[in-house]
């Protein structure tokens, strides 16, 4: 027992000597991980004891099958998590604003209600691409309906 506690403390010791960073921008990113597993951590923790209430004994010793390795596959997950929100920050997958959606549904609106937009489009031959959209849009609803309703026709009332 005491020879693991004395090579985890110089595990440690190896891991912030190697990682250590005169650069703010590491250490930044390094404080904001070290906070996110302080907060898996305690999350983790809360998860187990309530598992534990809620599983009885069992819940006892499905809380030490993972034993040791609680702390990385915890840190592992919050690592992931993070790196998962900057992608989702950088790709720009959040939800359009608004306005987005406002002034797309405001230029859809002044382009079907004007004549001149639909004797362009039957002029330049582009009124074909528009009913194949259309036909792609009423698929994907109808798919979507088959999905809802679980059955092909109908709605199964058995």
């Amino acid at each position: 027992m005491r020879l693991a506690q004395s090579l985890r403390a110089r595990r440690l010791q190896f891991q912030q000597a190697r990682f250590a960073s005169t650069n703010p921008s590491a250490e930044a990113a390094q404080k904001k991980a070290q906070d996110a597993l302080a907060s898996a951590q305690k999350y983790a923790g809360q998860a187990v004891e309530q598992g534990k209430k809620f599983l009885g004994p069992f819940g006892d010793r499905l809380a030490n099958v993972f034993g040791a390795y609680r702390q990385p596959i915890v840190y592992n997950f919050t690592v992931a998590r993070e790196f998962l929100k900057h992608i989702y920050v950088a790709e720009r997958l959040q939800p359009p604003s608004l306005s987005t959606v406002q002034s797309a549904y405001s230029t859809i609106w002044s382009r079907a209600s004007s004549p001149a937009y639909w004797k362009e489009i039957f002029r330049t031959g582009e009124y074909a691409r528009l009913g194949i959209y259309a036909v792609e849009a009423y698929g994907i609803f109808k798919i979507g309906e088959i999905i809802g309703r679980r059955s092909l026709v109908g709605y199964n009332i058995q």
